[in-house]
């Protein structure tokens, strides 16, 4: 794992439950040779993260949608950041990372869906992440 580009722990332990999801996407984007410059974990409600590629693309994840790739405009840690085309991946809210890599790497787009609600806190989304989280410590 690169720590240079992965996202570093959030103040907010609840957005922090994205960090090993995040971590784990940018190293199969890596391993996928796209060239990532940086990755950072945005504010919540709903929660999201935002990684920079070299080639001035970016993909954004928030909970409700899952991913989005498009040109990078603006953001940093702390403010949402802001995409022209914009093009959903699909796959779901929480796709495989290597899936994920190649949805991106073949510009597969898919339509913009809700899968779910950000505030529902039942939903057991927030135990996928840790599942995953758990799984990259073992």
């Amino acid at each position: 794992m690169n720590a240079a580009i992965t996202p570093g722990l959030h103040p907010d332990p609840w957005v922090n439950l994205l960090g090993p999801y995040v971590a784990e996407t940018v190293n199969a984007l890596t391993a996928g040779r796209l060239q990532v410059r940086r990755s950072w974990l945005d504010p919540s409600d709903p929660r999201d993260a935002t990684i920079v590629l070299a080639d001035s693309r970016a993909l954004v994840f928030d909970e409700v949608t899952g991913w989005r790739y498009g040109q990078f405009l603006s953001g940093q840690p702390g403010a949402r950041t802001t995409l022209a085309d914009i093009r959903y991946i699909g796959g779901g809210v929480l796709p495989d990372a290597r899936e994920l890599t190649h949805r991106v790497v073949n510009s597969t787009t898919a339509p913009r869906l809700e899968y779910r609600s950000f505030a529902d806190l039942r939903d057991g989304f927030d135990d996928a992440l840790r599942v995953r989280g758990h799984a990259r410590l073992s």
